[in-house]
């Protein structure tokens, strides 16, 4: 089972034992803390995408320090979960906005398949998650930017 499926599945037994503290028996919390325990001894020996030297310097500058590994590690997969997460919505993204222009432009053949995704893609994927992105308006985004100031000089 991948890293991040692990992750998730014992985040969310956490989550279900904490909610019905009271509903379930000994055994059964047992068991979920075992699991538990399990995960975060796997972590010891996990390397994750993300460095650990990149977390613990962010975990720092946000005020955070914990000399154990396995919670750096932690952090790491939660934080290659959401970038995994925002890729793929942004991917998502793309390909609408590529097909809509296909669907626009029906006569002609789309002889390149290739899918090229934008910051426009990757905002409404993060918008989605509460990230507002607002970059630089460059020359190159607006096509008709130059024609106005080259047809007033001639």
């Amino acid at each position: 089972m991948p890293m991040c499926q692990l992750f998730i599945r014992n985040l969310s037994l956490l989550v279900t034992t904490e909610m019905n503290h009271n509903q379930q028996s000994n055994d059964v919390r047992h068991d979920d803390e075992n699991t538990l325990s399990e995960f975060l001894a796997s972590l010891t020996d996990y390397t994750p995408t993300i460095p650990d030297e990149l977390v613990e310097h962010y975990l720092a500058k946000s005020g955070f320090q914990c000399p154990d590994v396995r919670i750096t590690r932690l952090v790491a997969v939660a934080a290659q979960k959401f970038v995994s997460d925002v890729a793929t919505d942004a991917l998502q993204h793309c390909k609408a906005r590529q097909a809509a222009v296909v669907r626009d432009k029906k006569d002609k053949q789309q002889k390149d398949k290739r899918l090229i995704m934008n910051m426009e893609d990757l905002s409404k994927a993060l918008q989605e998650y509460g990230v507002n992105v607002k970059h630089q308006e460059y020359f190159a985004d607006n096509p008709s930017a130059g024609l106005e100031s080259s047809s007033k000089d001639e």
